[in-house]
């Protein structure tokens, strides 16, 4: 387990300072397309909870009007939400709005697969978790992750919670691998965007 660790943490590094490089372009497009599409900052930051329950700020790129979160229905969205830009859209369908979390990889906050992060109140504050589902938070938070190829938000938080813990507890680097693939073909199909 522990050498799986070392080279799930090795791919990290490689992965994402790779990805920032070969995608750098493609941030750029993105950015401007962004600012010309609607007022406010290209990135979405927000606070998540970590490996051990640590708050950490997590980047996205902005997909939703500026100030969404105090608007219409707050952390909750749907296809048809008014709050999401034209440009948003776009990036949500493709995932686009993902990939500037390998910056948050290279900063150690996060892995490439992993549990999602959730946001520090919601669905529950981490002192309100069980032990045993405190166990999901054992390991760094993904871009990607287990919960996310098998239902992403089409299933409810008690069930990622398990999947997320079925992963921890029985970690290996291959199923990062087929998790990877997996979600490649998610991303293509757009499946489970909207619960």
């Amino acid at each position: 387990m522990k050498a799986q660790l070392i080279i799930k943490k090795i791919f990290d590094i490689i992965s994402s300072a790779l990805g920032i490089v070969i995608l750098s372009p493609l941030f750029l497009i993105v950015s401007i397309l962004i600012k010309l599409d609607s007022p406010g900052k290209v990135l979405f930051i927000q606070d998540r909870l970590g490996k051990d329950g640590k708050v950490f700020k997590i980047y996205k790129f902005r997909t939703m009007c500026d100030n969404a979160i105090n608007i219409g229905n707050g952390l909750f969205t749907d296809e048809a939400d008014s709050r999401i830009t034209k440009i948003g859209s776009f990036l949500r369908k493709t995932s686009i709005d993902e990939l500037p979390q390998l910056f948050n990889i290279l900063k150690g906050d996060m892995s490439l697969v992993g549990p999602r992060p959730p946001v520090p109140n919601f669905p529950y504050k981490y002192d309100e978790y069980s032990e045993v589902q405190k166990i999901r938070f054992e390991m760094l938070p993904g871009i990607t992750g287990w919960a996310q190829v098998v239902g992403r938000n089409s299933i409810d938080w008690d069930e990622r919670i398990t999947l997320d813990i079925d992963y921890v507890k029985n970690y290996s680097f291959l199923w990062d691998i087929k998790i990877i693939i997996l979600t490649l073909a998610k991303v293509v199909k757009r499946e489970d965007i909207y619960k």
